[in-house]
């Protein structure tokens, strides 16, 4: 019994331990900074795939957490959690962006000088040429992959940024993942 008892306390999940900081964070800002540290690389990393540059990235990444810090009262522990939560809030900033951005696209970041002319080429038309795959993708299909591998989200994380069932996420990063495979000319090997 006493070690059934131990074996619980050491089970908490980190879904349990993001809640448990969203609660504390209603009235300590010092657990909202530790939500930041938490998950400010997955957030930034997703907004990363939906803008054409990085500023515009960051600069999203700090309004994602501008509203979820304001709308923090508002967070109800149990559902996909709060990386889920964050990416959601993230999405719609996104979207909001999109909407505002100019027609005129901002111009290029001076060429850092240490790096090889050809290799940055040839990694920009690769990076080029993976984005527009992925555009390609249907709406749903490309939100999947993006939230999949860009924010790291699981599928049940994705069916509640999405409003879809965990199987379907699933399904829908499958497809996304084979279109993908099928227009590089990959075989998928059925299994």
């Amino acid at each position: 019994m006493e070690r059934l008892a131990y074996m619980s306390r050491d089970t908490t999940t980190s879904l349990d331990r993001d809640d448990d900081l969203a609660l504390a964070a209603r009235n300590d800002t010092a657990a909202f900074e530790a939500l930041y540290v938490r998950h400010r690389s997955p957030v930034y990393r997703y907004l990363r795939t939906r803008t054409t540059d990085g500023d515009d990235a960051a600069d999203l990444t700090a309004l994602t957490f501008e509203r979820a810090f304001v709308a923090i009262a508002r967070y109800r522990p149990g559902g996909a959690g709060v990386r889920a939560w964050l990416v959601g809030i993230a999405r719609n900033a996104s979207i909001d962006h999109g909407r505002r951005r100019l027609a005129a696209p901002r111009p290029e970041p001076p060429p850092d000088p240490d790096e090889g002319l050809e290799a940055r080429f040839v990694a920009d038309e690769a990076a080029s040429e993976l984005r527009g795959r992925v555009a390609a993708l249907p709406p749903d299909q490309r939100d999947a992959i993006v939230l999949r591998f860009a924010a790291g989200l699981t599928a049940g994380e994705i069916g509640d940024v999405l409003g879809k069932s965990e199987a379907a996420s699933q399904k829908l990063v499958s497809r996304g993942l084979t279109a993908l495979k099928e227009a590089y000319g990959v075989r998928s090997t059925g299994r």
